[in-house]
């Protein structure tokens, strides 16, 4: 039981020090629509839907637009 205590108490402080990385670093976490076809996996990503160049542009979007607007509507039906 002491055992299971440790490792609990371990994967807490790992948690706790990755969450003030993110904090500290002041950069919202990001993901990579060509992750899987870096490592040989052509599939196409849930929010870029195939078009590698589409993270770009909402990258570029997202800097030119009022930071207050934090929501993005990845369903692809923002007309």
């Amino acid at each position: 039981m002491e055992m299971m205590l440790v490792v609990f108490a371990f994967m807490l402080v790992i948690m706790a020090m990755m969450a003030i990385g993110v904090i500290v670093a002041k950069k919202p976490i990001t993901g990579s629509c060509g992750g899987m076809s870096a490592i040989g996996m052509e599939t196409a990503c849930d929010v870029c839907g195939g078009d590698k160049t589409k993270c770009d542009t909402e990258i570029k979007k997202a800097k030119q637009s009022d930071p207050s607007d934090l929501a993005y509507d990845a369903t692809g039906n923002n007309k």
